[in-house]
């Protein structure tokens, strides 16, 4: 029988894109466009570079262009050394958000605009959250600065969103200078509900240690490397209420592999005692799984 496991998971890839470019877009053409919000990222650079031409060269260059300029490099060299599939993904994403950003019919952008910059910080940001989570869930990036933040993390195995985040800054203070102040301060907000409700939204590259006392160890541990490829430790112990010899299993996995992982536990050992625990940070090998 054919396995029509690969072709339902690319169509769910391209549906997840396909609706995130399409809310990313209205998402820029009102809350974006509305308040005057400055976005992180390549997003913000491009609609930055906009008005300036706007104000001091009197045209208006397409968002299209722009963005595709920008994002042509990173997108080269993560395809070159991160992943095709995820990178092609990523492009498309890239693609259709631009396209639809320049050409997206007056009817769906006058559907919504508000008038008060805090809501549209708010809502917008929001917004914004929910497309890059469902770039995520499709195995892709919603594009730009995403693209060398990952590119540093798996090339390099160094946390590159402090870089990032100092380049967003960049962009708000040039912001501040050339429009006003009152804008890049509401769009530090637009920012900070993106990231508090991506981090609601998409938990997968957040790690969980799991300590699990069982008396079941070997069959525990070959569960975990099956389902996770993570290794565990063990520590022999005594559980002092029964005064019985236990090991306790001490393991570290994302954020998504815990409920899978604790089902299979239990299935295999009713009595295990499972704690776990959200980890900060990780110093030493953690095996990442490969992009595609």
């Amino acid at each position: 029988m054919r396995d029509l496991s690969a072709p339902l998971r690319i169509a769910k890839q391209l549906f997840l894109i396909s609706l995130a470019s399409a809310l990313m877009a209205f998402n820029i053409n009102t809350f974006v466009k509305a308040g005057g919000l400055i976005p992180g990222g390549f997003t913000g650079l491009t609609l930055l570079t906009q008005e300036i031409c706007q104000r001091y060269g009197a045209f208006r260059a397409p968002f299209s262009l722009i963005y595709y300029a920008l994002n042509a490099v990173p997108a080269i060299i993560c395809f070159k050394f991160i992943g095709k599939r995820f990178t092609l993904l990523s492009i498309l994403m890239v693609f259709l958000s631009g396209l639809l950003t320049d050409f997206m019919p007056a009817m769906f952008i006058n559907f919504l605009q508000l008038q008060d910059t805090l809501l549209s910080a708010v809502f917008g940001g929001l917004l914004n959250g929910i497309c890059i989570a469902l770039c995520l869930y499709a195995d892709a990036t919603s594009g730009g600065t995403d693209f060398i933040a990952i590119f540093i993390s798996e090339k390099y195995h160094r946390d590159a969103w402090n870089y990032i985040f100092a380049g967003n800054c960049v962009i708000l203070v040039l912001a501040a200078c050339l429009f006003s102040l009152d804008k890049a301060l509401y769009s530090i907000i637009f920012q900070f509900v993106t990231t508090k409700a991506l981090g609601v939204l998409y938990r997968g590259y957040q790690q969980m240690t799991l300590l699990i006392i069982t008396a079941k160890c070997d069959e525990v541990y070959f569960l975990i490397r099956s389902l996770t490829n993570h290794s565990v430790t063990s520590v022999k112990a005594i559980g002092n209420y029964e005064k019985k010899e236990r090991e306790i299993l001490y393991s570290v996995v994302y954020s998504n592999e815990v409920a899978p992982v604790i089902r299979a536990i239990k299935k295999t050992d009713p009595d295990a005692f499972v704690n776990v625990i959200k980890t900060e940070q990780i110093n030493g090998r953690f095996y990442r799984q490969p992009k595609e």
